[in-house]
């Protein structure tokens, strides 16, 4: 591996998906606001469904965590930010745009919340790690392109603000970090396994973007 950090080394990996997910036209029309209603309902009501999942994996990168200091951050994300902002915001804006909490997962929801609870599932550190620093670092990545004028809409601009600002930007910088810290003397073998994840994770990341736009990805 180059003197990249390692983090860095496994999103440059799983170019040019990595790109395709942070300049997605349909996340690009979300920084503007200009996501038609039953679409950002549809890709809400799908993306709703990733919250038990994605709660279960925070608590399970505490529990796996190899370090106090390491708990900490998930802890505190997991009390403030999925169980509370996140999930108030989706209620507030499903109930505005006339969708649902139980929506049917469509096939890559489904394929994306079952890589989420089989990394739970190892309690294999890294690899939650992994998962959850492509689930947040690629939003940071298109919430960070949007405007400066915000949306008027508050469906667009509190889904943009969840996924910007200092304190996202120091939490997606703290999993960068755990992953640079675990992966520094990894062997090659083990650097493809957690490769293998986080291209997996982008993969999906695309391809949700890819059903919200109005495809099918599975």
């Amino acid at each position: 591996m180059s003197e990249r950090s390692f983090s860095e080394w496994l999103r440059s990996r799983c170019e040019p998906d990595w790109t395709a997910v942070v300049t997605h036209p349909f996340a690009m029309a979300i920084t503007t606001g200009t996501v038609a209603g039953d679409d950002m309902r549809r890709y809400l009501e799908q993306d709703f469904q990733f919250v038990d999942s994605f709660t279960a994996l925070l608590g399970a990168a505490v529990a796996s965590a190899d370090t106090f200091e390491a708990r900490v951050p998930y802890g505190k994300f997991l009390g403030q930010t999925a169980t509370t902002e996140e999930k108030t915001y989706f209620h507030r804006a499903l109930a505005e745009l006339g969708g649902r909490t139980d929506a049917p997962p469509e096939p890559v929801t489904a394929a994306f919340k079952e890589l989420m609870d089989e990394v739970r599932t190892s309690q294999d550190y890294l690899l939650i790690a992994a998962v959850l620093c492509v689930a947040e670092w690629c939003y940071l990545g298109w919430a960070s392109r949007a405007g400066e004028s915000p949306p008027e809409s508050f469906v667009h601009r509190e889904w943009i603000e969840l996924h910007e600002g200092a304190q996202f930007r120091a939490w997606v910088a703290f999993l960068c970090g755990e992953l640079d810290r675990l992966g520094a003397d990894l062997g090659e073998e083990r650097r493809q396994e957690v490769l293998g994840v986080f291209r997996r994770a982008v993969e999906l990341e695309r391809a949700f973007f890819d059903m919200a736009q109005g495809g099918r990805a599975g």
